[in-house]
């Protein structure tokens, strides 16, 4: 799925370090799943939990899994409308992300100036995906509230520090807190992040340009990717 802050690009070079010593009884769990980039491409082995705060991509999302078809055409007016659609509707979560400028909550109804059909492009995309979705969880509440399993490999995409806000504000400092809690109770953690403080460790870095504004010149950035040091026995 097209979403904002993918890590779709980067997915074949992190998941091999995340991977790298998962054990046949751990539940892999993406607390803040996004567009599930990442996530789908995870073998089901023990288990795979996707959760994300934002209440329409779940819909959407567990829609998918359960074989919902997204419209081929969506206009301007259907864009407005899209708004007062229930949260649990997977339309509106369809339109207000991938009929969208930028893949942004609804950041403004992406015209097809170029003959582009965002609604066909997106429906293409969500349909292949939706075959790899198959026994995923999928869960909708604050990471802090997530009940997880004993000893789970969690893999963080929080919004980065700095960046372009999401839909609700983010503490970093209490998602910091909350990653070493979770690691000194035996959960393996990995964070990807532009930048974290100490006691988190680097483990991967790539340098790439990211652009959502085709008038704005393409940004340079390094994704980095962390994971908390091994707990001495």
């Amino acid at each position: 799925m097209k979403y904002l802050g993918s890590k779709r690009r980067i997915a074949q070079h992190i998941l091999p370090i995340i991977l790298a010593e998962r054990t046949s009884e751990q539940v892999f769990v993406d607390i803040m799943c996004g567009g599930c980039n990442l996530i789908d491409k995870v073998e089901q082995g023990a288990g795979r939990i996707a959760n994300d705060i934002h209440v329409p991509l779940i819909s959407l999302l567990k829609a998918l899994q359960e074989g919902w078809i997204p419209p081929e055409v969506v206009t301007e007016e259907d864009y407005k409308q899209a708004r007062l659609l229930e949260d649990s509707d997977p339309l509106k979560g369809f339109i207000g992300l991938l009929c969208s400028f930028g893949s942004k909550w609804f950041g403004g109804y992406a015209r097809n100036t170029r003959g582009v059909n965002y609604a066909m492009e997106g429906r293409k995309g969500l349909l292949l995906q939706g075959k790899l979705l198959k026994n995923i969880i999928f869960l909708s509440c604050s990471y802090k509230d997530l009940s997880l399993p004993p000893a789970s490999l969690i893999y963080c995409d929080p919004p980065y520090k700095g960046t372009t806000g999401y839909k609700d504000k983010f503490n970093h400092e209490e998602f910091y807190e909350w990653c070493i809690q979770k690691h000194d109770e035996g959960h393996k953690v990995f964070v990807s992040e532009y930048s974290m403080p100490e006691p988190f460790i680097e483990v991967w870095s790539k340098t790439q340009t990211t652009n959502l504004d085709n008038n704005v010149a393409a940004k340079v950035a390094t994704e980095r990717l962390f994971t908390l040091p091994k707990l001495e026995k």
